[in-house]
């Protein structure tokens, strides 16, 4: 059905005096710069104001290697923002982790620069039964998992009861109402459903999807993470903790003839300026998630090349509710302002500026959200993408009818490098105006990942990359008892629309079933999303064939160093 995909959400104009108001917050922060590295204004570089930079951003996903072009053999060095945490396709729940998968995890199936789900190691899309209950999906043959053993439908049923069953597993919600896996031959896996579930493929084609050699699993069981062994064009070599993860090419991948690299190493550093400088000098070939203060002085560089795609995710912050005991624990409605009173968040949430905050430090690259659906995403509409203005008048208003003194005290804990550090220094001082005085506690990103699900936190801020179906950036994470439900958020009304939406086969009625979603979430205010980032990596032109799409992950399978 035709459908409005605006570059940035639609929303009300806010008042001058507000719009004058943020500029001068975020103003003040560019002046005083931060303790890692200063805010840029945009309107001081070359080309134009953040505006400008916005509009003529475009989507550089990158090209295939030419195999005439590069080199058989030789390291690729990776600069990565964050240390990944654990290499157990069922437990994993960063983006960073996405990343080495990809080299050594396959998946039933994956997407391509379309966002459009392709088989990887299924060799066609599922036949789905008339009444939404059964999928049957065809296997590859003469498959070998990196340890020698052969993948059949056996492996694939393990892995996907694995994702259903396992303590801590991030999959579960993922996966949705599978009944029972069947597999009537080794070729052919059949998936049984309680109830009908549309985003079950596309759940197929990221970690859910992920086919574990069962002999490995039975060796290390829940200690997968320190040995994985799957179908890749890569195999785990070692990890060294806070530093470095090395994959080596994998001979008995089915398709080793298109790996052209022996070996790929990912080195953690977690400093944007400090990968751009081992990107410029040669000390790594590919630098992940580039400030958008480093991003256009790489452009310049002779050589260098920023791939960027929008993403699929979001950024934002999440409001702990009822995560008392943890995440694997029922929720219990914690005794805090801001956790018993959606007066408080909807204030915090009226607080921000997010256009300025879009322009002043992300210089423009960034765009707005206010919901968890892209504006790209098929299930987009104009009531998905609406976007409460920047008040904060009104959210002194809020605070006061919630009977809470001004200035309202909330800690927020956020990854403690440079360009999460900016952000939370411009909330800071953004949200003041609204009443709020936020304290910042910065800690180290894995560490944040646990945290967060002890609900050892009164505010996260982070992000999710995104995923295609948006049933994925929302339920796990606002469903009552979703896997990824760190907020201990429950709401019996938005439970029924998600699966509501979970269960229709009718796109015009999950696009309007979305829309809803989005009203009842910006109420409650669980998340308070902010903006989506642009994914930027820097490649070296000494390596042909690096890629990244929507989905946010770095693509170096295929890669080889130049001629």
């Amino acid at each position: 059905m035709p459908r409005r995909t605006p570059s940035t959400p639609i929303r009300p104009r806010r008042s001058t005096r507000h719009r004058l108001a943020a500029s001068a917050v975020l103003a003040a922060l560019v002046v005083a710069g931060t303790a890692c590295s200063p805010v840029q204004s945009t309107d001081n570089q070359a080309g134009g104001g953040a505006s400008d930079t916005a509009a003529t951003a475009k989507d550089v996903f990158g090209d295939p290697a030419d195999p005439a072009k590069v080199n058989h053999g030789g390291t690729l060095t990776v600069a990565l923002s964050a240390d990944p945490d654990k290499l157990d396709p069922s437990l994993s729940r960063s983006l960073y982790s996405r990343y080495v998968f990809h080299t050594m995890c396959e998946k039933l199936y994956d997407l391509g620069p379309d966002a459009k789900i392709v088989p990887q190691l299924a060799t066609a899309l599922p036949t789905i039964a008339a009444d939404g209950l059964s999928l049957t999906i065809p296997l590859r043959e003469g498959v070998k998992f990196a340890d020698g053993t052969t993948m059949d439908s056996t492996a694939v049923k393990l892995s996907i009861e694995r994702g259903l069953t396992l303590a801590g597993s991030g999959r579960k919600s993922e996966l949705g109402p599978i009944s029972s896996v069947q597999t009537p031959d080794a070729k052919t896996v059949v998936i049984k459903l309680s109830k009908p579930f549309a985003p079950l493929t596309a759940a197929l084609a990221d970690r859910a999807g992920m086919v574990l050699s069962p002999a490995a699993v039975a060796k290390l069981g829940a200690n997968f993470s320190t040995g994985p062994v799957c179908v890749g064009p890569f195999k785990f070599a070692n990890r060294v903790a806070q530093n470095s993860i090395k994959v080596v090419r994998d001979p008995l991948y089915y398709a080793a003839d298109k790996v052209h690299l022996d070996a790929i190493e990912y080195r953690i550093i977690t400093d944007s300026s400090i990968r751009s400088a081992n990107l410029r000098s040669g000390d790594a070939q590919v630098a992940d998630s580039l400030s958008t203060q480093d991003a256009p002085e790489v452009q310049k560089v002779s050589g260098m090349t920023v791939l960027q795609s929008e993403s699929l995710g979001y950024q934002g912050l999440t409001v702990n509710i009822g995560n008392a005991d943890g995440i694997e624990k029922p929720s219990k409605q914690l005794d805090t302002p801001i956790a018993k009173d959606p007066r408080v968040r909807q204030a915090l949430a009226l607080s921000i500026d997010r256009e300025a905050l879009v322009k002043s430090i992300f210089n423009g690259l960034n765009t707005v959200a206010c919901s968890p659906v892209s504006p790209k995403s098929p299930f987009s509409s104009d009531a998905a993408q609406v976007c409460p203005a920047h008040d904060p008048a009104k959210a002194k208003e809020l605070l006061s009818q919630a009977g809470v003194s001004t200035p309202y005290k909330v800690s927020m804990i956020t990854s403690n490098n440079p360009d999460s550090l900016r952000l939370a220094q411009a909330l800071q001082a953004m949200v003041k105006e609204g009443g709020f005085e936020l304290m910042i506690k910065p800690v180290e990103y894995t560490s944040l990942l646990d945290q967060q699900d002890r609900g050892d936190f009164e505010l996260l801020q982070l992000g999710w990359s995104g995923r295609v179906d948006p049933d994925a950036n929302i339920f796990s994470f606002v469903g009552t008892g979703g896997s990824q439900n760190v907020a201990g958020y429950s709401d019996p009304e938005l439970d029924k629309l998600l699966t509501d939406a979970r269960q229709s086969q009718d796109q015009a009625k999950r696009v309007e079933l979305y829309g809803q979603v989005v009203a009842k979430l910006q109420q409650a205010d669980p998340i308070i999303y902010m903006y989506r980032q642009r994914n930027l990596t820097g490649v070296s032109n000494k390596v042909l064939g690096v890629q990244t799409y929507p989905d946010g992950v770095l693509r170096t399978a295929f890669a080889g160093l130049a001629k």
